[in-house]
């Protein structure tokens, strides 16, 4: 069997920007194992697989540890794909995921992907995390990670964690952040449970950090940066419970893999 697979930069205007993903279309669904082991030979931090689906598509993300039920720049990289080589014409994508309906419209400045918003409550620390980060934080929250809300991007930027211990925490992972120096806000997403030591740029934390920042900074429109070393900028809108995460994606290959089943 040959299956199509497209990897492209997601939030990046440039190759070697943003945050890689595969996207591989399926006809139909191959057993989870099947995409799980794909998931674990393209080594990137997620793998999208979807189906069409009369009007819609189904579409699932695979880590190389595991499934996961909301992903950003995936999302953007599948996106990307349908409008810009498989023929999709119209103006907006609805996607069928574990988080319910996603939708992606393209516009002039890029891609606009409409999240469910998730409000981190303030929580107490547990002790394997400040271990872990070494530091003192101003808050930490919870939503489906932690959020440790630092001073400065100084801070963010020369943050040195322990992977071994993060990966022990009950949560999916860990998102430390700070008010930026030329935009909003800035962070930096760590996945070891999943992997994924650190992501490069990770839309589903915006659908945590947006509402704390907007909350926080008095303003539904913003403008993040995340500070890993491919970097990425993410625009935020909070509208109600929900997030449109703003961005852009480069294609880097486009290839068939192999497989026996």
């Amino acid at each position: 069997m040959e299956l199509n697979i497209y990897q492209v930069d997601a939030f990046a205007s440039e190759v070697f920007e943003g945050n890689p993903a595969a996207v591989c279309p399926l006809e139909s669904w191959l057993p989870d194992s099947i995409l799980q082991r794909i998931a674990e030979e393209n080594n990137l931090s997620e793998t999208a697989f979807f189906v069409a689906e009369n009007d819609s598509f189904s579409l699932r993300w695979f880590t190389p540890e595991d499934e996961v039920d909301l992903c950003g720049h995936a999302t953007l990289a599948t996106a990307h794909v349908l409008f810009e080589h498989l023929g999709y014409s119209d103006q907006t994508i609805q996607f069928q995921t574990n988080s319910g309906l996603l939708t992606v419209e393209k516009s002039n400045s890029g891609y606009g992907m409409d999240f469910p918003a998730t409000v981190p409550k303030a929580v107490v620390a547990p002790n394997i995390l400040i271990d872990a980060l070494g530091v003192s934080p101003k808050e930490v929250l919870s939503g489906f990670d932690y959020v440790v809300v630092l001073g400065s991007e100084t801070e963010v930027r020369s943050m040195v964690p322990d992977f071994i211990k993060l990966s022990r925490l009950d949560l999916r992972g860990v998102e430390i952040t700070s008010p930026g120096d030329k935009v909003d806000f800035v962070s930096r997403c760590f996945f070891p449970k999943l992997k994924v030591n650190e992501d490069p740029v990770t839309g589903s934390a915006h659908c945590e950090l947006a509402p704390y920042w907007s909350e926080r900074l008095g303003k539904n429109n913003l403008t993040a940066q995340q500070l890993s070393k491919r970097r990425g900028i993410v625009g935020c809108e909070v509208i109600g419970d929900r997030v449109v995460l703003k961005g852009d994606a480069v294609d880097y290959l486009q290839g068939k893999i192999t497989i026996k089943i």
